[in-house]
Protein backbone atom coordinates (compact mmCIF):
# COMPACT_ATOMS: atom_id res chain seq x y z
CA UNK A 1 0.00 0.00 0.00
CA UNK A 2 1.38 3.70 -1.25
CA UNK A 3 2.60 5.96 2.27
CA UNK A 4 3.04 9.12 1.99
CA UNK A 5 5.64 11.68 0.20
CA UNK A 6 8.52 11.69 2.19
CA UNK A 7 10.00 15.22 3.50
CA UNK A 8 13.46 16.27 2.58
CA UNK A 9 16.07 15.28 5.55
CA UNK A 10 19.39 17.60 5.21
CA UNK A 11 22.81 16.39 5.70
CA UNK A 12 24.30 17.13 8.99
CA UNK A 13 28.55 16.79 8.97
CA UNK A 14 29.67 13.91 11.19
CA UNK A 15 27.47 11.68 13.43
CA UNK A 16 25.28 12.21 16.58
CA UNK A 17 25.34 9.59 19.65
CA UNK A 18 23.92 6.17 19.51
CA UNK A 19 20.05 7.07 20.60
CA UNK A 20 18.83 5.48 24.34
CA UNK A 21 14.98 4.94 24.28
CA UNK A 22 13.01 4.12 27.24
CA UNK A 23 12.07 0.16 27.31
CA UNK A 24 8.82 -0.74 29.07
CA UNK A 25 9.67 -4.20 29.58
CA UNK A 26 12.88 -3.44 31.52
CA UNK A 27 11.68 -0.04 32.97
CA UNK A 28 14.93 2.06 31.83
CA UNK A 29 16.54 3.45 29.05
CA UNK A 30 18.26 1.07 26.55
CA UNK A 31 20.21 1.04 23.23
CA UNK A 32 17.87 -0.75 21.58
CA UNK A 33 20.38 -1.41 18.40
CA UNK A 34 22.67 -3.79 20.63
CA UNK A 35 25.70 -2.51 18.73
CA UNK A 36 24.24 -3.29 15.30
CA UNK A 37 24.47 -0.70 12.81
CA UNK A 38 20.93 -1.74 11.25
CA UNK A 39 17.48 -0.68 13.50
CA UNK A 40 14.14 -2.36 12.52
CA UNK A 41 11.11 0.18 13.71
CA UNK A 42 7.49 -0.76 13.87
CA UNK A 43 4.88 1.37 14.81
CA UNK A 44 1.35 -0.25 15.23
CA UNK A 45 -0.65 2.26 12.85
CA UNK A 46 -3.86 3.70 12.59
CA UNK A 47 -7.62 1.69 12.71
CA UNK A 48 -9.07 4.33 9.84
CA UNK A 49 -12.39 5.33 11.23
CA UNK A 50 -12.12 8.90 11.62
CA UNK A 51 -10.02 11.67 11.64
CA UNK A 52 -6.00 12.11 13.09
CA UNK A 53 -6.02 13.42 16.78
CA UNK A 54 -3.05 14.91 18.51
CA UNK A 55 -2.38 11.59 20.10
CA UNK A 56 -2.08 9.60 17.24
CA UNK A 57 0.43 12.77 16.03
CA UNK A 58 2.67 12.71 19.25
CA UNK A 59 2.98 9.13 18.86
CA UNK A 60 4.19 9.43 15.27
CA UNK A 61 6.38 12.21 15.91
CA UNK A 62 7.82 10.47 18.62
CA UNK A 63 8.70 7.20 16.43
CA UNK A 64 9.78 9.66 14.22
CA UNK A 65 12.38 11.32 16.08
CA UNK A 66 13.80 8.47 16.49
CA UNK A 67 13.88 7.44 12.90
CA UNK A 68 15.64 10.60 12.47
CA UNK A 69 18.16 9.99 15.64
CA UNK A 70 18.96 6.52 14.25
CA UNK A 71 19.99 7.93 10.69
CA UNK A 72 21.80 11.04 12.56
CA UNK A 73 24.13 8.15 14.16
CA UNK A 74 24.56 6.33 10.93
CA UNK A 75 22.31 3.64 11.38
CA UNK A 76 20.48 1.91 8.04
CA UNK A 77 16.76 2.27 9.28
CA UNK A 78 13.88 0.41 8.16
CA UNK A 79 10.38 1.16 9.52
CA UNK A 80 7.36 -0.61 8.84
CA UNK A 81 3.80 0.12 9.66
CA UNK A 82 0.78 -1.46 9.46
CA UNK A 83 -3.33 0.19 9.02
CA UNK A 84 -5.76 -1.89 10.76
CA UNK A 85 -8.47 -1.27 7.91
CA UNK A 86 -11.06 -4.32 8.68
CA UNK A 87 -11.80 -4.43 12.62
CA UNK A 88 -14.74 -4.13 14.93
CA UNK A 89 -14.92 0.02 15.40
CA UNK A 90 -14.59 0.48 11.73
CA UNK A 91 -17.42 -1.68 11.33
CA UNK A 92 -19.35 -0.64 13.68
CA UNK A 93 -18.55 3.13 12.64
CA UNK A 94 -19.52 2.17 8.99
CA UNK A 95 -22.74 0.34 10.21
CA UNK A 96 -23.44 3.97 11.69
CA UNK A 97 -23.31 5.68 8.89
CA UNK A 98 -24.49 4.39 6.59
CA UNK A 99 -21.29 3.79 4.05
CA UNK A 100 -19.75 1.20 2.64
CA UNK A 101 -16.58 0.05 5.19
CA UNK A 102 -14.05 -0.03 2.87
CA UNK A 103 -14.92 3.32 1.58
CA UNK A 104 -15.12 4.62 5.30
CA UNK A 105 -11.52 3.15 5.50
CA UNK A 106 -9.62 4.58 2.00
CA UNK A 107 -10.98 7.86 3.05
CA UNK A 108 -9.72 8.10 6.45
CA UNK A 109 -6.27 6.57 5.26
CA UNK A 110 -6.02 9.29 2.58
CA UNK A 111 -6.33 11.59 5.29
CA UNK A 112 -3.52 10.42 7.85
CA UNK A 113 -1.59 10.23 4.91
CA UNK A 114 -2.36 14.13 4.27
CA UNK A 115 -1.94 14.79 8.17
CA UNK A 116 1.39 13.35 8.13
CA UNK A 117 2.69 14.51 5.02
CA UNK A 118 1.90 18.17 6.34
CA UNK A 119 3.51 17.52 9.96
CA UNK A 120 6.73 15.94 8.12
CA UNK A 121 6.84 12.50 9.58
CA UNK A 122 8.56 10.35 7.58
CA UNK A 123 6.97 7.31 6.11
CA UNK A 124 7.46 4.20 6.86
CA UNK A 125 9.47 1.99 3.66
CA UNK A 126 6.37 -0.71 4.40
CA UNK A 127 2.94 0.72 5.09
CA UNK A 128 1.03 -2.73 5.26
CA UNK A 129 -2.68 -2.79 4.83
CA UNK A 130 -4.29 -5.72 7.12
CA UNK A 131 -6.47 -6.60 4.19
CA UNK A 132 -3.83 -7.07 2.22
CA UNK A 133 -1.88 -9.90 4.09
CA UNK A 134 -4.76 -12.17 5.68
CA UNK A 135 -3.95 -14.97 3.57
CA UNK A 136 -0.05 -14.76 5.00
CA UNK A 137 -1.70 -14.71 8.75
CA UNK A 138 -3.90 -17.34 8.34
CA UNK A 139 -1.09 -19.49 7.17
CA UNK A 140 0.64 -18.32 10.67
CA UNK A 141 -2.63 -18.84 12.23
CA UNK A 142 -2.42 -22.68 10.85
CA UNK A 143 0.88 -23.26 11.74
CA UNK A 144 -0.17 -22.01 15.65
CA UNK A 145 -2.71 -24.65 14.78
CA UNK A 146 -0.18 -27.32 14.17
CA UNK A 147 2.13 -26.48 16.84
CA UNK A 148 -0.56 -26.81 19.65
CA UNK A 149 -0.67 -22.84 20.41
CA UNK A 150 -4.23 -21.90 18.59
CA UNK A 151 -7.32 -24.09 20.05
CA UNK A 152 -11.01 -23.77 18.72
CA UNK A 153 -13.62 -22.34 20.47
CA UNK A 154 -16.97 -23.50 19.42
CA UNK A 155 -18.94 -20.71 18.03
CA UNK A 156 -22.73 -21.56 17.05
CA UNK A 157 -23.41 -18.07 15.10
CA UNK A 158 -20.83 -18.53 12.82
CA UNK A 159 -19.73 -20.58 9.65
CA UNK A 160 -16.12 -22.40 11.98
CA UNK A 161 -15.15 -22.14 15.11
CA UNK A 162 -13.26 -19.26 16.31
CA UNK A 163 -9.40 -19.68 17.47
CA UNK A 164 -7.40 -18.54 20.03
CA UNK A 165 -3.85 -18.45 21.26
CA UNK A 166 -3.17 -20.12 24.45
CA UNK A 167 -1.22 -18.08 26.71
CA UNK A 168 -0.07 -20.74 28.97
CA UNK A 169 1.81 -22.85 26.54
CA UNK A 170 5.57 -22.74 27.34
CA UNK A 171 7.00 -20.62 24.31
CA UNK A 172 10.71 -19.70 23.96
CA UNK A 173 11.69 -15.53 24.72
CA UNK A 174 8.14 -15.12 26.17
CA UNK A 175 6.06 -16.01 29.23
CA UNK A 176 2.87 -13.81 30.14
CA UNK A 177 3.56 -10.57 31.64
CA UNK A 178 7.53 -10.59 30.68
CA UNK A 179 6.57 -7.33 28.50
CA UNK A 180 3.61 -5.68 30.55
CA UNK A 181 4.96 -6.48 33.91
CA UNK A 182 1.44 -6.28 35.22
CA UNK A 183 -0.16 -8.29 37.89
CA UNK A 184 -2.92 -10.73 36.38
CA UNK A 185 -5.90 -8.53 37.91
CA UNK A 186 -4.77 -5.72 35.99
CA UNK A 187 -4.29 -7.77 32.88
CA UNK A 188 -7.63 -9.06 32.87
CA UNK A 189 -9.44 -5.61 33.55
CA UNK A 190 -7.23 -4.16 30.94
CA UNK A 191 -8.46 -7.18 28.23
CA UNK A 192 -11.84 -6.20 29.25
CA UNK A 193 -11.10 -2.74 27.84
CA UNK A 194 -8.86 -2.74 25.05
CA UNK A 195 -10.76 -5.64 22.82
CA UNK A 196 -10.16 -8.70 24.90
CA UNK A 197 -12.85 -10.93 25.41
CA UNK A 198 -12.23 -12.55 29.12
CA UNK A 199 -15.67 -13.67 29.98
CA UNK A 200 -16.01 -15.74 27.04
CA UNK A 201 -17.17 -19.18 27.84
CA UNK A 202 -15.16 -21.99 25.99
CA UNK A 203 -11.33 -20.27 26.65
CA UNK A 204 -9.11 -21.76 28.83
CA UNK A 205 -7.17 -19.26 30.13
CA UNK A 206 -9.49 -15.75 30.49
CA UNK A 207 -7.08 -13.99 28.83
CA UNK A 208 -6.38 -16.11 26.06
CA UNK A 209 -6.60 -13.78 22.46
CA UNK A 210 -8.39 -14.26 19.68
CA UNK A 211 -6.45 -15.46 16.68
CA UNK A 212 -9.16 -16.11 14.01
CA UNK A 213 -12.48 -14.72 14.12
CA UNK A 214 -14.83 -17.46 12.30
CA UNK A 215 -17.18 -15.66 9.51
CA UNK A 216 -20.03 -14.48 10.52
CA UNK A 217 -23.62 -12.82 8.60
CA UNK A 218 -23.34 -9.29 7.60
CA UNK A 219 -19.23 -9.25 8.39
CA UNK A 220 -16.57 -9.29 5.70
CA UNK A 221 -14.60 -12.39 5.49
CA UNK A 222 -12.21 -14.09 3.54
CA UNK A 223 -12.10 -17.83 2.92
CA UNK A 224 -8.13 -18.97 4.04
CA UNK A 225 -6.55 -22.48 5.26
CA UNK A 226 -8.09 -21.91 8.63
CA UNK A 227 -11.40 -21.46 6.92
CA UNK A 228 -13.61 -18.13 6.46
CA UNK A 229 -13.19 -14.92 8.61
CA UNK A 230 -10.62 -12.27 9.75
CA UNK A 231 -7.85 -11.90 11.74
CA UNK A 232 -7.41 -11.16 15.36
CA UNK A 233 -5.92 -7.73 16.17
CA UNK A 234 -2.03 -8.99 17.94
CA UNK A 235 -1.27 -11.96 15.41
CA UNK A 236 -1.37 -9.26 12.66
CA UNK A 237 1.21 -6.75 13.68
CA UNK A 238 3.61 -10.55 14.53
CA UNK A 239 3.30 -11.62 11.12
CA UNK A 240 3.24 -8.11 9.26
CA UNK A 241 6.47 -7.30 11.40
CA UNK A 242 8.43 -10.27 11.29
CA UNK A 243 7.49 -10.63 7.43
CA UNK A 244 8.70 -6.99 6.70
CA UNK A 245 11.03 -6.48 9.35
CA UNK A 246 12.59 -10.28 10.56
CA UNK A 247 12.70 -11.26 14.04
CA UNK A 248 13.38 -9.40 16.86
CA UNK A 249 13.12 -6.07 15.37
CA UNK A 250 14.93 -3.90 16.85
CA UNK A 251 11.88 -1.63 18.75
CA UNK A 252 8.47 -2.13 18.80
CA UNK A 253 6.44 0.99 18.86
CA UNK A 254 2.90 2.75 20.02
CA UNK A 255 0.81 4.52 22.65
CA UNK A 256 1.19 3.06 26.11
CA UNK A 257 -2.39 2.14 25.78
CA UNK A 258 -1.18 -0.35 23.85
CA UNK A 259 1.29 -2.54 26.26
CA UNK A 260 -1.31 -4.85 27.19
CA UNK A 261 -3.23 -6.78 25.57
CA UNK A 262 -1.83 -5.57 22.12
CA UNK A 263 1.73 -5.90 22.47
CA UNK A 264 2.61 -8.31 24.81
CA UNK A 265 -0.13 -10.84 22.83
CA UNK A 266 2.25 -9.56 19.81
CA UNK A 267 5.29 -10.51 21.23
CA UNK A 268 3.73 -14.04 22.29
CA UNK A 269 2.26 -14.73 18.71
CA UNK A 270 6.25 -14.09 17.49
CA UNK A 271 8.05 -16.15 19.88
CA UNK A 272 5.49 -19.15 19.09
CA UNK A 273 5.78 -18.46 15.79
CA UNK A 274 9.51 -17.89 15.39
CA UNK A 275 11.31 -19.18 18.57
CA UNK A 276 12.62 -15.21 19.05
CA UNK A 277 11.59 -12.33 20.69
CA UNK A 278 9.37 -9.57 19.08
CA UNK A 279 11.79 -7.10 19.82
CA UNK A 280 15.05 -6.50 21.31
CA UNK A 281 12.82 -3.15 23.35
CA UNK A 282 9.30 -2.01 23.73
CA UNK A 283 8.85 1.45 23.51
CA UNK A 284 5.78 3.46 24.57
CA UNK A 285 4.30 7.38 24.34
CA UNK A 286 2.21 8.70 26.81
CA UNK A 287 -1.54 9.56 26.43
CA UNK A 288 -2.97 13.31 26.17
CA UNK A 289 -5.96 14.71 27.76
CA UNK A 290 -8.09 17.54 26.57
CA UNK A 291 -10.81 19.20 28.61
CA UNK A 292 -9.83 16.66 31.87
CA UNK A 293 -10.08 13.74 29.99
CA UNK A 294 -7.52 11.34 27.76
CA UNK A 295 -8.38 12.19 23.87
CA UNK A 296 -10.03 9.37 22.78
CA UNK A 297 -12.45 8.64 19.88
CA UNK A 298 -14.67 7.04 22.01
CA UNK A 299 -14.66 10.08 24.25
CA UNK A 300 -15.36 12.48 20.89
CA UNK A 301 -13.17 15.00 23.18
CA UNK A 302 -11.03 14.63 19.97
CA UNK A 303 -8.32 17.85 18.53
CA UNK A 304 -7.57 16.68 15.23
CA UNK A 305 -4.32 17.55 12.99
CA UNK A 306 -7.01 18.35 10.22
CA UNK A 307 -8.93 20.50 12.36
CA UNK A 308 -6.08 22.67 13.44
CA UNK A 309 -4.74 23.19 10.04
CA UNK A 310 -8.16 24.39 8.51
CA UNK A 311 -8.64 26.58 11.42
CA UNK A 312 -4.96 28.22 9.75
CA UNK A 313 -2.28 26.38 12.24
CA UNK A 314 1.26 25.99 10.80
CA UNK A 315 1.49 22.33 10.55
CA UNK A 316 5.56 23.69 11.93
CA UNK A 317 3.71 25.11 15.00
CA UNK A 318 1.77 21.84 15.89
CA UNK A 319 4.74 19.79 15.41
CA UNK A 320 7.08 22.41 17.73
CA UNK A 321 3.79 21.99 20.20
CA UNK A 322 4.42 18.58 20.28
CA UNK A 323 7.89 18.46 20.55
CA UNK A 324 8.04 20.98 23.85
CA UNK A 325 6.40 18.00 25.71
CA UNK A 326 8.26 14.05 26.64
CA UNK A 327 7.26 11.77 24.15
CA UNK A 328 6.97 9.29 26.86
CA UNK A 329 5.06 12.02 29.31
CA UNK A 330 1.39 11.90 30.02
CA UNK A 331 0.02 15.10 29.42
CA UNK A 332 -2.70 17.90 29.03
CA UNK A 333 -3.16 19.73 25.54
CA UNK A 334 -4.76 23.31 26.34
CA UNK A 335 -5.93 25.70 24.16
CA UNK A 336 -3.28 28.10 24.38
CA UNK A 337 -0.51 25.14 23.21
CA UNK A 338 -0.38 26.34 19.80
CA UNK A 339 0.02 30.00 20.54
CA UNK A 340 2.82 29.43 22.51
CA UNK A 341 4.10 27.25 19.54
CA UNK A 342 3.50 30.02 17.56
CA UNK A 343 5.04 32.55 19.09
CA UNK A 344 8.32 30.24 19.78
CA UNK A 345 8.25 29.25 15.46
CA UNK A 346 8.11 33.19 15.27
CA UNK A 347 11.22 33.82 16.95
CA UNK A 348 13.22 30.58 15.65
CA UNK A 349 12.43 32.22 11.85
CA UNK A 350 13.69 35.51 12.97
CA UNK A 351 16.80 34.19 13.89
CA UNK A 352 17.29 31.65 11.34
CA UNK A 353 16.60 34.56 8.70
CA UNK A 354 18.70 37.03 10.36
CA UNK A 355 22.26 36.56 10.08
CA UNK A 356 23.75 37.98 13.40
CA UNK A 357 25.05 37.11 15.84
CA UNK A 358 28.19 35.15 17.08
CA UNK A 359 28.99 31.66 15.26
CA UNK A 360 32.31 30.55 17.81
CA UNK A 361 29.59 28.22 19.59
CA UNK A 362 27.73 27.01 16.80
CA UNK A 363 29.18 23.73 16.80
CA UNK A 364 28.60 23.36 20.52
CA UNK A 365 24.62 24.17 20.05
CA UNK A 366 24.98 21.03 17.21
CA UNK A 367 26.30 19.15 19.67
CA UNK A 368 23.92 19.89 22.55
CA UNK A 369 21.09 19.32 20.36
CA UNK A 370 22.06 15.84 18.97
CA UNK A 371 23.05 14.63 22.61
CA UNK A 372 19.09 15.73 23.85
CA UNK A 373 17.74 13.84 20.81
CA UNK A 374 19.88 10.78 21.53
CA UNK A 375 19.45 10.65 25.26
CA UNK A 376 15.41 9.28 25.30
CA UNK A 377 14.54 11.40 22.17
CA UNK A 378 14.45 14.35 25.35
CA UNK A 379 13.25 16.79 22.35
CA UNK A 380 11.94 19.54 25.31
CA UNK A 381 15.56 19.96 26.08
CA UNK A 382 16.47 19.88 22.36
CA UNK A 383 13.81 22.92 22.10
CA UNK A 384 15.66 24.46 25.02
CA UNK A 385 18.42 24.29 23.35
CA UNK A 386 17.72 26.26 20.41
CA UNK A 387 15.67 28.97 22.62
CA UNK A 388 19.08 29.31 24.38
CA UNK A 389 20.96 29.95 21.40
CA UNK A 390 18.75 32.19 19.92
CA UNK A 391 18.38 34.52 23.52
CA UNK A 392 22.21 34.12 23.70
CA UNK A 393 23.09 35.66 20.29
CA UNK A 394 24.42 32.45 18.75
CA UNK A 395 24.62 33.16 14.68
CA UNK A 396 22.04 30.49 12.95
CA UNK A 397 25.06 28.77 10.82
CA UNK A 398 23.59 26.67 7.94
CA UNK A 399 24.60 23.73 10.11
CA UNK A 400 22.71 24.64 12.75
CA UNK A 401 19.60 25.52 10.64
CA UNK A 402 20.14 21.94 9.39
CA UNK A 403 20.04 19.90 12.11
CA UNK A 404 17.03 21.90 13.65
CA UNK A 405 15.67 19.81 10.73
CA UNK A 406 17.13 16.88 10.33
CA UNK A 407 16.55 16.38 14.07
CA UNK A 408 13.44 18.53 14.92
CA UNK A 409 11.82 17.96 11.56
CA UNK A 410 11.32 21.78 11.81
CA UNK A 411 12.85 23.89 8.53
CA UNK A 412 13.13 27.35 9.88
CA UNK A 413 14.62 30.92 8.04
Amino acid sequence: MRAWQAPSVPEVPGNGPRPVVHDTAVGKPVDPTRGDDRAALYVCGITPYDATHLGHAATYLAFDTLGRAWRDAGFDVEYAQNTTDVDDPLLERAARDGVDWQDLAASQIDLFRRDMEALRILPPDDYVAVTDEVERIAEAIAFLQETGYAYSVPTPDSEGDDLYFDVNRPTESWALGDESRLDRETMLTLSAERGGDPDRAGKRDPLDPLLWRAARAGEPSWETEVGPGRPGWHIECSVIAGDRLGLPITVQGGGSDLVFPHHEMSAGHAAALAHQPLANAYVHTGMIAYQGEKISKSLGNLVTVRGLLDDGADPRAIRLALLSHRYSDDWEWFDGELASATRRLATWDAWASGGAGHADDADDVVARLRARVADDLDTPGAVAAVDTAVAGGTRSTPALVDVVDALLGIRIG
